[in-house]
């Protein structure tokens, strides 16, 4: 067992109970596998859902949580409630987090759990992510800093416990394909929802789909790029987005980059 891993266990050994805030990515399923080899049942998870969760996705984060054998709550989230959240100005993330951990702290009251977690790890800080100061306001602990755990060690350590899902490609809100000053909606919402559904069912494994109205500018990895290119699959792609209200779709040449959408918010400062 690496030095990391040991750590971390450590770290959930002097927990009573812990409830984690569950998203469907690679971070907190991790964090969850390894919470329950050491918690066992005083472990539980939570999902939040609303438009801007992938549709997508949730099938594929309560199988995951069913095969660890863990308790899983899914519950309905309001963020697109608050103005500040769909004036997406920049701190969207900010309202978002600050919902879910509100939802997590009132869960864990009721179950009488003294802890809520999060899958936050070391590049996270890195990051612009307004999500983090939420945490801290909530106090919700974020076991994978404390051990040292960076992305790769979370890829690297969830193969090594033989997990199916360790090389899941990075998993984010339909929210952050809108660039800052653009209003979410939950129509808008829809329509990507819609799209990248139809590029999984194509078979397209990392991707994004950027709301730049009337433009949709799609991200693929690299690797995928001659998929796309594929005359008949080219044709499919641009006619799912017709259909969904864009009079023009765009194939960014850079392939599929996390946050590229944030480069507005840092040409406008």
């Amino acid at each position: 067992m690496n030095e990391k891993l040991k750590t971390l266990e450590l770290i959930l050994k002097s927990y009573e109970k812990a409830l984690i805030a569950y998203s469907g990515g690679i971070d907190s399923l991790f964090l969850l596998k390894v919470a329950h080899k050491i918690l066992g049942k005083r472990v539980i998870a939570l999902t939040a859902v609303s438009p801007s969760y992938p549709s997508y996705e949730l099938e594929s984060a309560q199988e995951a949580v069913k095969a660890i054998g863990v308790e899983h709550i899914i519950v309905s989230s309001h963020e697109l409630e608050k103005n500040e959240y769909r004036e997406n100005r920049g701190d969207r993330c900010y309202f978002c987090k600050t919902e879910l951990y509100d939802l997590c702290l009132k869960e864990a009251h009721k179950r009488d759990i003294p802890l809520v977690l999060n899958g936050t790890n070391l590049d996270d800080l890195g990051d612009y992510r307004p999500g983090l100061k939420a945490a801290e306001e909530k106090f919700i602990k974020s076991p994978l800093v404390e051990a040292g755990f960076t992305k790769s060690d979370i890829r690297q350590s969830a193969k090594e416990l033989g997990m199916k899902e360790w090389n899941k490609p990075a998993l984010a809100c339909l929210s952050s394909r809108f660039p800052p000053g653009t209003e979410v909606t939950p129509e808008r919402l829809a329509r990507i929802d819609r799209i990248e559904s139809g590029l999984m069912n194509l078979g397209f494994k990392q991707f994004r789909v950027r709301f730049h109205e009337p433009i949709a500018r799609i991200e693929v990895h690299p690797d995928e790029m001659s998929q796309i290119l594929n005359p008949e699959t080219r044709t499919k792609v641009s006619r799912l987005c017709q259909e969904n209200g864009f009079l023009y779709t765009a194939l960014d040449l850079e392939g599929y980059k996390m946050g590229s959408v944030n480069q507005v918010l840092f040409q406008i400062k």
